[in-house]
């Protein structure tokens, strides 16, 4: 179906539109388009502004549908003039073509346009490649903005699940970028917008392998690149622990906070920590708490199958705040003591939830004192749920 303008009031009727980018794809594969974008061509931005569009502030020149508050952007010219993704100057105006803009994208699957018929504008071959399943890039031009190994990593975990898989020739301009240095200019907080995208889409460890394919996974994550190389179990064979942790976290449908944990667990090391980590990703304060409690977790999770009822109640008290998540990520992470663990942990915390405080401020303790008690009776509560002998 074509874009009818009239539905977008005067805004949108003397402007030569398209539909352009994950819209049109989005719409060949029959799936929900989510956002839609659009390009005007043959067009200044005087001409937006006497249409009544609003400008977006910014470096590129982007308005705003005055109805629908959908993104037009004029065509437009990239041209490389610094390293990194900010390293660009931009021409627009009449002279500027639809293909030009097509030209700039990152891959043929979204360098295609709707005009307002219906009709497919298609100059690099993007709808033989969405039907084929390849991730390609559309001009060489790809290779001088290092956000664009992100996003066809985030693309792989998308589209991953019918089959689609990354062009010898754009996997081999890949690894060219990370040779070049690129990836030095990329600032954290970019790749967490892409890693956190990717990480609740249906493959999300798609994204990690592919980084990892072209080398670009070292450069960000020295630590989980070398996890990534280890295959799971003894006989060296299956998936990597980081890859094996994401698919059972996707089967238990954990959040973005929890996914973010299963695989940046095996980022940090002696040398890499998880504060400078955090730090230079930019993650939210949840999120952060989370990996680093996990972290910390980890060992006295191993030791609570053979522990006693003190090394619960410390557990528990310990890790209070985040025992929820924790308790979902222990059979995605550590898979071989959920069975056992799992249980004993839960009757622990019913233990130690039972103890009534303020039936201990009825019988009159308080202060320092009143903790002490409670935490004698909930030990002593713990045991009793977990059928230790009483002490004699």
């Amino acid at each position: 179906m074509g874009i009818d303008n009239s539905q977008s009031g005067a805004a949108g009727e003397s402007l030569k539109t398209f539909l352009v980018g994950g819209g049109v794809r989005d719409k060949l594969l029959n799936i929900k388009v989510v956002d839609r974008d659009w390009v005007v061509v043959a067009a200044s931005e005087d001409d937006m502004l006497k249409m009544g569009y609003i400008p977006v502030s910014g470096a590129f020149p982007v308005f705003l549908h005055p109805q629908t508050g959908e993104e037009y952007a004029l065509a437009r010219r990239e041209l490389k003039t610094g390293p990194g993704y900010h390293g660009f100057s931009v021409e627009t105006g009449p002279q500027v073509t639809l293909e030009d803009d097509l030209a700039r994208r990152d891959l043929t699957i979204n360098a295609m346009a709707e005009d307002a018929q219906g009709n497919i504008i298609d100059p690099f071959g993007g709808r033989e490649d969405l039907e084929k399943g390849i991730l390609r890039h559309v001009t060489h031009a790809f290779t001088e903005d290092p956000v664009r190994l992100l996003r066809i990593a985030r693309f792989s975990a998308r589209f991953g699940r019918w089959g689609f898989r990354v062009a010898h020739s754009t996997h081999a301009l890949m690894k060219k970028m990370v040779a070049s240095g690129e990836l030095q200019h990329l600032k954290g907080p970019r790749v967490w917008q892409e890693m956190r995208k990717a990480l609740m889409e249906k493959q999300p460890w798609r994204f990690f392998e592919v980084l990892h394919a072209c080398g670009a996974l070292a450069q960000l994550f020295p630590v989980l690149a070398t996890a990534m190389s280890e295959a799971a179990g003894h006989g060296k064979t299956g998936d990597s622990p980081p890859v094996a942790a994401l698919k059972r976290a996707v089967a238990q449908d954990l959040d973005l906070r929890e996914r973010f944990v299963c695989v940046m667990q095996y980022a940090v090391d002696a040398g890499h920590s998880a504060r400078q980590l955090l730090a230079w990703l930019g993650v939210e304060k949840k999120t952060a708490t989370l990996l680093t409690d996990w972290l910390q977790a980890r060992k006295p999770l191993a030791q609570l199958p053979d522990g006693k009822a003190a090394d619960y109640f410390r557990y528990l008290r310990q890790f209070r705040a985040s025992l929820p998540a924790l308790n979902r990520l222990i059979p995605v992470c550590l898979p071989e003591l959920a069975e056992t663990l799992l249980p004993r942990l839960e009757k622990a915390a019913t233990a130690l939830a039972a103890v009534d405080v303020g039936q201990l401020q009825a019988e009159g303790w308080q202060g320092k004192a009143l903790g002490e008690e409670i935490a004698r009776r909930q030990q002593l509560a713990i045991e009793r749920q977990l059928g230790e002998p009483d002490e004699p």
